[in-house]
């Protein structure tokens, strides 16, 4: 192969429906990777049966994907210089592939962790590359429409995750959950690095890089996601641990910015955040994060817990969330051309706080029927909040920052969800106690309702046999449960309104970005 097969392309002279075929491609290996965010959510408790695990442990079958793809993404745009888009691209999906296989045969908990964390690892860092991407390969309106399809993509794929992962382990075992990647994975290593060629290696850049700053990077992350994963479970600062990682990710974290601000060469390119519109991009990818990964926590643990639905069940029941935004695409799509992107994502935003408000009405038998209302609102909000804010963010960037700046930006994202779905769960706990102590106020001798309550269900027990006293007994544990799912359910309303009060606060800021305007047509170089 001569020289100039090698030479990057030019995505000027490449045709419509060659760059289409080639982004589709890329937007898979994104979608497979952020998929599987979610999609041992609704099946961890098959997961912890199969390899005979306690649910701490199981937990960390998500936790540990979190961690390493949290950790990577900001450093795949520095990777993307090293090896170039295609071949870190390939090697990301390769390995990505290889790690879903380990994990579908994971033979005890210790190596599904292991295995899960190497997958996350993997697939966090194809996730910008798709980003930057859309804007090489497209300008103008076919700008809008990358940028709404891989908007739409992120927002999606966790979404569909408990629904997908339930209907799979409802049919078949877990161990698809993970085999279900192999076809879509080979799939994307073979042809991405055939039709991506857009930028070549720059191998020189690994005698500058900053290690240290990676280092620090890695190590803040790291604690942090620990910290925000582990803190409700444990009581926060009541655990010596996670004391530990909390003051070891607040003193990496800081010692991260100084490095990045001084240093000539940055991992990570935090000078963007001086652009207004960047910095207001970042916040509100941090809050859509926030609402994507918080409800997405939120109602499966509810219908799991409260309604006790099966993994199955679950997925169906929140399965409208995904159907809806598919069907706002179109609508999306013809607008985002016609009408200035700001005012398209104050709609997005004011739309996922109103999702919210309805949600904050929710009653113990509230199920799939309940939650369309809500949910339908959820998945037109995903779209018109997750699409315009990846232009007006990443648009006004010059072509030679767009690789660094677009790991901080989908970074922000994570960082949103990772924290919305810790403050959620501290939520859930510190106001389903106080809930419950304030209903059991009202439960005492001069109740006459609750009285009359204790008295026919301790009839009704008897008559099966039990003794007075035992029957009793058991009609006081029935209450002391009745009591408790109707705390557990007015903290799920708590949780839903805090949520609404970020997006009110996303809402009211959207015009103090500026309007951005593609550029006509992208450089050979810019990627």
């Amino acid at each position: 192969m001569n020289a100039s097969k090698l030479a990057p392309m030019n995505p000027g002279t490449m045709s419509l429906p060659y760059k289409i075929f080639a982004f589709s491609f890329m937007s898979l290996g994104m979608f497979i990777a952020l998929l599987d965010i979610q999609i041992v959510s609704a099946s961890l408790r098959d997961i912890g049966g199969g390899l005979s695990a306690g649910t701490d442990e199981t937990a960390w079958v998500q936790t540990s994907y979190l961690i390493a793809e949290i950790v990577v993404i900001p450093l795949s745009g520095w990777l993307s210089r090293v090896f170039s888009t295609r071949w870190l691209f390939a090697a990301s999906a390769a390995g990505f592939t290889l790690a879903s296989m380990l994990c579908g045969v994971a033979w005890n908990i210790q190596s599904m962790i292991a295995f899960r964390a190497l997958q996350g690892f993997l697939g966090g860092s194809m996730i910008p590359m798709v980003f930057t991407t859309a804007f090489v390969f497209f300008t103008g309106k076919q700008r809008v429409a990358g940028a709404a399809a891989i908007g739409a993509l992120a927002s999606l794929a966790p979404t569909l995750g408990p629904t997908l992962g339930g209907w799979i382990t409802d049919h078949s075992s877990w161990h698809w959950l993970f085999f279900v990647n192999l076809l879509p994975g080979l799939l994307v290593t073979f042809t991405v690095p055939i039709m991506v060629n857009i930028d070549s290696p720059d191998l020189s850049l690994l005698r500058r890089a900053d290690y240290l700053g990676m280092a620090l990077l890695a190590v803040f992350l790291g604690c942090l996601e620990y910290t925000l994963e582990e803190g409700p479970r444990w009581n926060w600062l009541s655990d010596s641990t996670i004391t530990a990682t909390a003051w070891i990710s607040g003193i990496s974290g800081i010692a991260f910015i100084i490095r990045s601000l001084t240093y000539d060469h940055p991992v990570v390119d935090l000078r963007a955040l001086k652009d207004s519109n960047f910095a207001l991009g970042c916040f509100f990818s941090f809050v859509t994060g926030i609402g994507l990964f918080a409800t997405i926590y939120l109602t499966p643990l509810f219908l799991g817990t409260v309604r006790g639905y099966s993994a199955l069940q679950i997925g169906e029941a929140i399965f409208s969330t995904g159907v809806f935004q598919v069907l706002t695409i179109p609508l999306y799509t013809y607008l985002a051309s016609r009408v200035d992107l700001r005012w398209l994502l104050m709609i997005g935003l004011s739309l996922f706080a109103v999702s919210m408000w309805n949600f904050s009405p929710i009653t113990h038998d509230w199920g799939a029927h309940e939650l369309l209302l809500p949910q339908a609102l959820r998945g037109m909000a995903q779209q018109f909040s997750a699409a315009p804010v990846v232009t007006l963010t990443l648009g006004g960037l010059p072509p030679a920052r767009l690789k660094l700046a677009s790991g901080l930006f989908n970074l922000m994202r994570n960082l949103g969800g990772a924290i919305g779905i810790a403050v959620c769960a501290t939520i859930l706990n510190n106001r389903t106690n106080l809930h419950f102590y304030r209903l059991a106020e009202h439960l005492n001798s001069t109740n006459d309702a609750m009285n009359d309550w204790l008295a026919q269900a301790g009839s009704h027990i008897a008559e099966l046999g039990r003794a007075p006293a035992e029957a009793g007994n058991t009609a006081l544990y029935q209450l002391w449960q009745m009591t408790y799912r109707e705390a557990a359910t007015l903290s799920y309303a708590d949780a839903f309104l805090a949520i609404m009060v970020c997006f009110v606060i996303a809402t009211v800021m959207v015009p103090l970005m500026r309007k951005v305007v593609p550029p006509a047509a992208p450089s050979a170089d810019a990627h």
